[in-house]
């Protein structure tokens, strides 16, 4: 592996130690009314990467609210729920 590589992807794994983010999570998204969009999609993220899975259904519908539950407690996460896409 060339050693930027490696450098690029040690640096990383630092990085994203400072993250908080830990656990299951499953992203719903809904449109204004309330109404789920994409019922037959599930979205799942596994920590810090809630982040990066999110991006999907907000470059689908820009003003949809994300809700994101753990799956752990069946809660929404009291930080990152609900989120507007904008």
């Amino acid at each position: 592996m060339p050693k930027r590589l490696t450098l690029l992807i040690a640096s990383g794994a630092l990085l994203s130690g400072c993250l908080t983010m830990s656990g299951n999570y499953e992203i719903q998204a809904y449109d204004q009314d309330g109404k789920q969009l994409d019922p037959n999609i599930v979205w799942y993220a596994e920590g810090r990467h809630v982040y990066t899975v999110r991006n999907a259904p907000c470059m689908s519908h820009p003003d949809a609210t994300l809700i994101t539950i753990d799956l752990e407690t069946g809660e929404q996460h009291p930080s990152e729920s609900p989120h507007r896409c904008r």
